[in-house]
C-alpha cells in the first residue's frame, strides 16, 4: 500500500514481486503439461537389405541408418555426424550412394539396400575392400565403411558417364583423374588424415579409367 505520499514501502515491492513470480510459474507448467511427448506413430517397411527381405515396424522417425544399426544389428555402418556431413553412414540404396542418417527408413519401401557387410566378408573380399587392406587405406577404420560404400559408387557412376563438378568437358567420358576423385569423394571425410593411401587403393581397382 502507498504511503501519504503515495509511494510504495519496500515491503509492498517485496510482496508485489513474489505474486508476480508464482503466477509466472504457475503460468509455464501450464504449457509443460501440454507439451508432454506424444506416444510414437509406427510404420511398417519391407526392404531387401544385402540380398535378403526385411520386413520391419519402425518409429516413422527412424532412420535407415538406425534401422540398420540398431534393429537389423549391421553395425558395420557407422554414426558420425548424424547430419550428412561426414559420410560414414554411406550406404548403396538401389546401387546409388547415399547417406543413410538423411533417410527415414519408411521413406524405403521395397528398396534394395547394400551396407559394407553386402560387399564382402573375409575371404571373399570385394575389389575395393582388399585395396584398402592392401594400401593402407585407414587407420582408426571409423570411416572406412563409408569410404569404401561411397567408392562403389562412385565408380559406377564414373563408368556411367557421369560428370562431376570437376569434369572440364561434359561432352566427353570423364576419366578418374586426381581432381575428379577429391570432387567425387569430397563428401566423405576421414578424420586421420589416410587420404593419399584411399586415393590410391581406389585409383587401383579403377584401373583404365584413372
Amino acid at each position: 500500500m502507498a504511503d501519504e505520499s503515495g509511494c510504495l514501502s519496500r515491503r509492498d515491492v517485496l510482496i508485489a514481486s513474489a505474486g508476480t513470480a508464482a503466477m509466472t510459474a504457475a503460468d509455464a507448467a501450464e504449457p509443460a503439461q501440454a507439451l508432454a511427448p506424444l506416444p510414437p506413430t509406427m510404420g511398417r517397411v519391407t526392404l531387401e537389405v544385402n540380398g535378403k527381405p526385411h520386413t520391419v515396424d519402425v518409429d516413422t522417425r527412424t532412420t535407415l541408418l538406425d534401422l540398420l544399426r540398431e534393429q537389423l544389428q549391421l553395425t558395420g555402418t557407422k554414426k558420425g555426424c548424424d547430419h550428412g556431413q561426414c559420410g560414414a553412414c554411406t550406404v548403396l540404396l538401389d546401387g546409388r550412394r547415399i547417406n543413410s542418417c538423411l533417410m527415414l527408413a519408411v521413406m524405403a519401401p521395397g528398396a534394395k539396400v547394400t551396407t559394407i557387410e553386402g560387399l564382402g566378408a573375409p575371404g571373399r573380399l570385394h575389389p575395393l575392400q582388399a585395396a584398402f587392406v592392401a594400401k593402407d587405406g585407414y587407420q582408426c577404420g571409423y570411416c572406412t565403411p563409408g569410404q569404401i560404400c561411397s567408392a562403389v559408387g562412385m565408380l559406377d557412376e564414373l563408368q556411367r558417364g557421369m560428370p562431376s563438378h570437376a569434369t572440364p568437358d561434359l561432352a566427353i567420358r570423364p576419366l578418374l583423374s586426381a581432381d575428379e576423385l577429391r570432387e567425387r569423394m569430397s563428401g566423405n571425410l576421414c578424420r586421420c588424415g589416410a587420404y593419399s593411401n584411399i586415393a590410391e587403393a581406389i585409383t587401383s581397382v579403377a584401373g583404365g579409367a584413372a
